[in-house]
């Protein structure tokens, strides 16, 4: 239970057949004790019994350090696909399943598959706030004990639903991409994170030429416009970080533009590829719709194929792999072969 709209309805549903308990994470948060306090009159109000589980430590060894460790790096990570394989679907998972229940629910918007030896992942019914993305780093095991009720409804069903039930505060509380986080303070964060004066650099065009000097190279991504500072006859973007110089590299929008992602570290759910020469959908990003893509074969640098160029590929973010609805599996993004 994270408080919010989703994991309330899921609870309603379940409640209706099923012995249902509340489960709260305890995460390093500015505002964890206001939202623990809320998720505590919330599970008062849905008769449930409800357990802290502080994960606190382990949030900060196994998402927060790798997570800033990344930035520091020059590449810009996903903290939700650190943190469900370990935390959420790992840790707390495991204190779950050790209370006697039978699985663990979320009210992520994803859809589960039993028609096999090994349950499928779907893109949740609502495309628009579809969340398999995140979950595409878990594996059959935890995928097998988990429950996601939502999946075949959308937003507006769960807003109806805890509105049936006297919960009229939710509207408008929609979750943040980074959770410990409040809006905007991301640069700050990492600032405090870095443990000395971030240290600036040189901003340069692709061809080297000096346009003016950044404030920490964590404080940008590819693919960004604003807050560049510069003054420019046309408008410029990140195109590249480059770590080993603590240089940012900036161009022109069409510049941004790759049909050749390099990945690592594949992840398939099935345990094994797709067959070569599959066209197959891959987002680069969570806010990507996804474009067509065949898979390079390992022989050859084992990379994503585009049909069409996609714009501001990102090392550190993950492209994820879906044959229709169903997500087949994913990989870290090292950058695009264009990259300069």
């Amino acid at each position: 239970m994270s408080g919010g709209v989703d994991s309330t309805a899921s609870a309603l549903i379940l409640s209706r057949r099923h012995r249902v308990e509340g489960f709260f994470m305890r995460l390093p948060h500015r505002r964890g004790a206001e939202q623990e306090e809320r998720v505590r009159r919330l599970a008062r109000n849905l008769d449930l019994p409800l357990h802290v589980i502080d994960l606190s430590e382990q949030f900060e060894e196994f998402v927060l350090s790798p997570f800033t460790a990344e930035y520091f790096s020059g590449k810009t990570p996903n903290p939700c696909m650190i943190c469900n394989p370990t935390i959420k679907f790992g840790l707390l998972q495991d204190r779950v399943l050790a209370q006697g229940l039978a699985a663990m629910a979320t009210g992520h918007y994803a859809r589960l598959v039993h028609d096999g030896p090994r349950p499928r992942l779907f893109r949740g019914a609502d495309r628009r706030k579809d969340q398999s993305y995140f979950l595409s780093r878990l594996c059959a095991e935890q995928l097998a004990r988990t429950l996601f009720p939502l999946g075949d409804q959308d937003k507006e069903e769960t807003y109806r639903l805890v509105e049936e039930h006297g919960f009229s505060d939710f509207r408008g509380l929609e979750s943040q991409d980074v959770c410990f986080l409040d809006p905007g303070e991301l640069g700050d964060f990492l600032a405090r994170r870095y443990g000395a004066d971030p240290a600036g650099g040189p901003i340069v065009d692709t061809s080297g030429r000096v346009l003016g000097r950044h404030r920490g190279l964590f404080r940008h991504t590819i693919g960004q416009r604003r807050g560049l500072g510069l003054a420019a006859p046309y408008p410029l973007y990140v195109i590249a970080l480059h770590p080993a110089t603590n240089t940012v590299v900036v161009g022109e929008e069409r510049e941004l533009y790759s049909d050749l992602v390099r990945v690592r570290d594949w992840h398939w759910l099935a345990g094994t590829p797709p067959p070569e020469g599959r066209l197959l959908t891959v987002c680069i990003r969570s806010t990507h719709k996804g474009a067509e893509a065949v898979l390079q074969p390992a022989e050859a640098g084992g990379g994503i194929r585009f049909s069409e160029p996609q714009r501001a590929v990102t090392p550190g973010q993950y492209a994820v792999v879906y044959d229709g609805d169903e997500l087949l599996g994913s990989a870290v993004i090292v950058g695009a072969a264009t990259q300069p």
